[in-house]
């Protein structure tokens, strides 16, 4: 078995098979990024894209990712270049204790992806589910907006 993370083939090891993505990720390939929070897919924080999808790694299990392309939040940026979604972040002083900001900018490429001219709505849809126990919410949709103007 053998997927595409972050843009480079690697195996999945035979014995992780049935662990899940986001162990995989974190123990084997020391990929932090995503964080486990609530272990049955409801927090967002182990957000991924899976094949261009946002996907809970917590619930996906390493095996069912063969022949599939993962990119996780290590896998953003460019060399020296920040993904947009991740600069406005930034410029829009999102993160706060930090915990959630991973998935919730993996969910919000993953938006940008497959709905270029959003609004509103498209964005309440795409981040249900992605919870922040700070409140950052307004800061996260401004970001989503801008960042949909630069990708």
């Amino acid at each position: 078995m053998s997927f595409n993370l972050n843009g480079q083939s690697h195996d999945i090891p035979p014995d992780w098979a049935d662990e899940p993505l986001l162990f995989l990720l974190r123990e084997h390939f020391a990929l932090t990024g995503a964080k486990f929070g609530c272990g049955v897919g409801i927090c967002g924080a182990c957000t991924i894209i899976i094949d261009g999808l946002p996907a809970r790694a917590c619930i996906t299990r390493a095996g069912d990712v063969d022949g599939l392309s993962v990119r996780t939040i290590e896998g953003l940026a460019e060399r020296d270049a920040l993904h947009p979604v991740q600069q406005a972040w930034l410029d829009f002083g999102v993160p706060q204790c930090g915990y959630c900001q991973a998935g919730q900018i993996m969910a919000a490429v993953a938006l940008l992806v497959q709905v270029p001219d959003l609004s509103d709505d498209d964005i309440d849809v795409a981040m249900d589910g992605n919870l922040c126990r700070c409140g950052t919410y307004p800061r996260i949709r401004a970001a989503i907006m801008s960042a949909a103007e630069r990708v």
